[in-house]
């Protein structure tokens, strides 16, 4: 995909997307509802504007859980909403194929005990917990119907899974003949919980932690291959991922998304359970052209990390890939990205390092990826190049409990 392009699928992603997010939106996790201790993000996907909000619609959201366990939570969310959305009902069941449901499990979920919720501006809520045990690996279907929105509507644009979607009122329904639309997005949901012993990491990046290039449908993003080695480890005390990547997203400035430094406590430290996260942003600010210095990128990481630590997290910091063949590279940008990894490397600020840029790039050659990790666009890891960013993690990095720093 060209530059140009991958601009043009940003750009649709992020419909009627202002530079400014409103005020409210950069505090709605204050307004989150909060969840007991034993609570873990099974799943998340970081909310964004997504033009209009259509009212009288269901939609059905096909999730993969990382992490099972019982009292399982949603979190719904209105933060880039300006005017009241209504959840006139919701129900999560699992998925058979498609739009259809495994026969009995699709459940009705409450808030406060309410059937409907209604969500102010900005507000985000999370639902009662729904007895019995969410397995890990499972594809669960969220069932939302919106009775009544308008103007932005919130939600992760580019999802890299099929959901589904239809007028009126059928998140009740366990057969699929009302979904007859397909859609590429997530609505309103922004994160499932569990509760369970061991906790989570969230991954804060951009497009290749949203999994642009990964086969859809197939969750192979290096989150998933991350969750999949967690979960094949016994005794392991974090299994839980969390993936706050959204596609175009900077450090230091908004444009697809708020940028990390805007959305950090919505989209990182909110959520229940975290003990890590995975630092692994700077792409998008490098090529951006905009004159952004080793210095202040830096700057900006050094911001995230002091942020993280003061909520006891830990950081792995992980290097920026290169991306020689891409529209936007050139020498000067290189530079700053050769910089900012030596950064990451030795100054100390983060508690550990995921050398990406170590083991996706080519040894002939390191300001490109390795063709067989190279999407094709010299710039996103293939299938094979995410499994490998997953692979590459000292999984003993992860289990932290409180950062000193």
């Amino acid at each position: 995909m060209s530059g140009a392009a991958h601009r043009a699928l940003i750009a649709v992603v992020a419909l009627a997307a202002t530079v400014l997010a409103p005020a409210h939106a950069t505090s709605a996790a204050a307004a989150a509802t909060p969840v007991p201790d034993p609570s873990v993000v099974t799943w998340a996907a970081s909310a964004d504007r997504l033009g209009e909000a259509p009212s009288d619609r269901s939609y059905r959201l096909v999730v993969r859980t990382s992490v099972g366990g019982s009292g399982m939570r949603i979190r719904v969310s209105n933060a880039f909403g300006d005017r009241p959305l209504v959840i006139g009902s919701a129900y999560a069941g699992l998925r058979k194929s498609g739009a259809r449901l495994v026969t009995g499990s699709n459940r009705k979920l409450r808030f406060d005990r309410a059937a409907s919720v209604t969500l102010a501006p900005g507000e985000i809520r999370y639902s009662d917990p729904l007895p019995g045990r969410t397995e890990a690996g499972s594809d669960l279907a969220v069932s939302l119907y919106v009775r009544t929105a308008g103007g932005p509507a919130t939600g992760h644009g580019m999802a890299l899974q099929t959901s589904y979607a239809t007028a009126g009122d059928h998140a009740a329904e366990e057969r699929d003949a009302a979904y007859t639309e397909q859609i590429g997005s997530w609505f309103y949901l922004d994160a499932v919980s569990v509760d369970t012993g061991p906790g989570a990491v969230v991954t804060l990046g951009d497009s290749i932690t949203d999994g642009w290039q990964s086969t859809t449908d197939k969750n192979l993003r290096w989150p998933d291959f991350l969750a999949r080695r967690l979960h094949g480890t016994p005794g392991s005390t974090v299994q839980g991922v969390a993936n706050a990547g959204i596609s175009g997203n900077q450090v230091l400035v908004d444009g697809a998304g708020q940028s990390a430094l805007a959305r950090l406590d919505r989209d990182v430290l909110s959520l229940p359970g975290v003990r890590t996260v995975v630092l692994f942003e700077g792409v998008n600010d490098i090529k951006s052209h905009s004159g952004v210095t080793a210095a202040s990128l830096t700057a900006g990481y050094r911001r995230i990390i002091d942020r993280a630590h003061a909520a006891g997290k830990c950081v792995v910091g992980a290097t920026v890939l290169p991306y020689q063949g891409w529209s936007e590279w050139d020498p000067q940008g290189d530079a700053v990205r050769m910089e900012v990894n030596e950064w990451i490397r030795t100054s100390g600020a983060v508690d550990a390092v995921a050398d990406f840029d170590k083991v996706l790039r080519s040894p002939y050659n390191p300001q490109r990826l390795l063709p067989t990790f190279d999407g094709g666009d010299h710039l996103h890891p293939n299938d094979k190049g995410m499994q490998a960013m997953a692979d590459s993690i000292d999984l003993g990095d992860l289990e932290c409990d409180g950062a000193s720093g």
